[in-house]
């Protein structure tokens, strides 16, 4: 899981130890009724032309009347409970930027979609990513989780444990992702999530196509580079890698793939 930017001067969070404590929160309730039209009006989709593929660096144009408000409701559709607030919290506390509820929720999906059995996920951060994978996979199911902090680690465990799972659902390895992919047996995964830092998104990608079983699902977060994916002028590092690794996936004959706006961005792509 990536580290979120802090003011300067900020206590090293590997220095101290961060306490476990449920936080209890009282969103306001949504009322779909307040929302959703009572008639929704027919619409009727504009002829559109065949064009040819774009560029992943391309000049956005409006094709959507979505607003932000209503994104807005789509990240909260899915309500987090206690132990997953708590989890974030914490991420917040130690200098880390969780995913959204959006995209834990699209990982749950994923997982569930696949009956997932075994899961590798490549950042453990505080257990917010990980605790959602868990809750689509199969109760039979182990997530191998890698993380770099054993600090984040300790956290990680102790949320799995208050959300129920018991420790034999996890496999959790302190070291470098890289270090430890060529360690895990080929063909045997149903999903592999990647949060880590983007210069090792390739040998991530490449690792997964040898990991995953056929019909196994591949998501990378960040896929958007905070926004930044889209502008052709947008040339630092970080953009143009993971242009990079999304046009390579785009092309490869290994991956059916997907961009999805969730959150920073979830590119998905399931192996053939």
């Amino acid at each position: 899981m990536p580290e979120a930017s802090s003011p300067s001067g900020a206590r090293d969070c590997r220095s101290r130890t961060a306490t476990l404590r449920l936080i209890p929160a009282t969103p306001a309730p949504v009322h779909f009724s307040a929302v959703l039209p009572s008639a929704v009006p027919r619409l009727v989709a504009p002829a559109i032309p065949a064009a040819r593929r774009c560029p992943i660096a391309t000049v956005a144009r409006s094709v959507s009347t979505t607003t932000a408000q209503a994104l807005q409701f789509a990240e909260a559709y899915v309500a987090e409970d206690l132990v997953l607030r708590t989890a974030r919290s914490l991420a917040t506390e130690v200098g880390l930027a969780a995913v959204t509820p959006g995209t834990g929720a699209t990982l749950r999906l994923l997982a569930a979609a696949g009956s997932a059995r075994a899961v590798v996920e490549i950042g453990t951060g505080t257990g917010v990513s990980g605790l959602w994978l868990l809750r689509g996979m199969r109760a039979d199911g182990i997530l191998t989780t890698i993380d770099v902090e054993t600090e984040h680690q300790r956290i990680a465990r102790r949320i799995f444990q208050e959300a129920g799972f018991a420790s034999g659902r996890t496999r959790i390895i302190t070291g470098r992702a890289l270090d430890v992919l060529p360690r895990l047996a080929d063909g045997v995964y149903d999903l592999i999530f990647v949060d880590s830092a983007v210069a090792e998104y390739s040998a991530c990608v490449e690792a997964a196509t040898r990991l995953l079983r056929p019909g196994g699902v591949l998501a990378l977060h960040g896929a958007l580079a905070a926004g930044r994916i889209g502008d052709p002028a947008a040339r630092d590092v970080e953009t143009v890698t993971v242009r990079e690794v999304a046009k390579a996936i785009r092309e490869s004959e290994d991956w059916i793939p997907a961009l999805l706006p969730t959150g920073e961005g979830l590119l998905a792509a399931v192996k053939r």
